[in-house]
This record gives C-alpha cells, sequence and structure tokens, in this order.
C-alpha cells in the first residue's frame, strides 16, 4: 500500500514533468514566433523592394519615351506609338472636358458626343425651375430593409 510520502513524490514528479514539458512548449512558441515575424519582416522588405523595381522601370519607360519617341528601337517601336495614341487621346478628351466646364459645348445626340457651340448664351433663362415635388413619407417597412 502507497503510503503518503509515495503519493507526494509521485505528485511532485508529475508536476516537474508537467513544468518541463509547459517550458519546453512555452520555448517552441517562442521560437515559432519569432520565426513567424522574421518572415513577415522579410516578405514586407521583399514586397517594398519590388516596389522600387516597379517605380524604377516606370521611370526607364518615361525616360527611354522621352529620349526616343520620334526614332525608337524597331523592338520597342510599338511600345513608343500605342503611348503616343494614349496621349493624343488623352489631350482630346481633356480639351473636352474643358469645353464641357466652360459651358460652350452642346450635345449632339445624333452623333452621341459633344460640340462646342458658335458662342455663349448672352442672358440666363429667365424661368425659374420649377419646385421639385415633395418627397412622399416613408413607410416604417422601407426604413427596415437593412
Amino acid at each position: 500500500m502507497a503510503t503518503y510520502e509515495d503519493f507526494k513524490k509521485k505528485a511532485k514528479e508529475a508536476l516537474d514533468t508537467i513544468a518541463d514539458v509547459s517550458m519546453e512548449a512555452y520555448r517552441a512558441a517562442e521560437e515559432k514566433a519569432k520565426i513567424l515575424a522574421r518572415r513577415a519582416k522579410l516578405n514586407t522588405e521583399i514586397t517594398r523592394e519590388k516596389a522600387a523595381i516597379r517605380r524604377t522601370k516606370i521611370r526607364i519607360g518615361d525616360a527611354y519615351y522621352e529620349l526616343h519617341k520620334d526614332s525608337p528601337e524597331d523592338s520597342l517601336k510599338q511600345y513608343c506609338d500605342d503611348i503616343s495614341t494614349s496621349l493624343e487621346l488623352i489631350a482630346a478628351k481633356q480639351r473636352e472636358l474643358e469645353e464641357l466646364k466652360s459651358g460652350y459645348a452642346v450635345f449632339d445626340e445624333d452623333a452621341q458626343d459633344f460640340e462646342p457651340e458658335s458662342e455663349p448664351d448672352p442672358e440666363p433663362d429667365p424661368e425659374p425651375d420649377p419646385e421639385p415635388d415633395p418627397e412622399p413619407e416613408a413607410s416604417n417597412e422601407d426604413s427596415n430593409d437593412f
């Protein structure tokens, strides 16, 4: 039959074993956390460097285009032509925007495009805008759609 001292000794051994296992688990978790943090930091640094490369490539492309847009190498001619075409389209759309902002444009429904007017209207429309219809009151059913 086991005595109180034997029970006490076995309990102490069990607690020591649990403490050792817990300490090992803590150290392993700590090491894993350090590794994960380092991996996250390295991934962030890699992403940052890739972004720097992309920005530099864009600057190289911009510089090449500006230097060689009129006489690019054959392998890059199509790219330069595409950029020039896009720049021309952008300029045309910006002119159209300016015309619309200035109020000197009318909509040609047949052409589905805006055409500049020859002259602006000298005076604004003398008739005031009609009062908008009052909005119908919302019912409780409509307000609970969420």
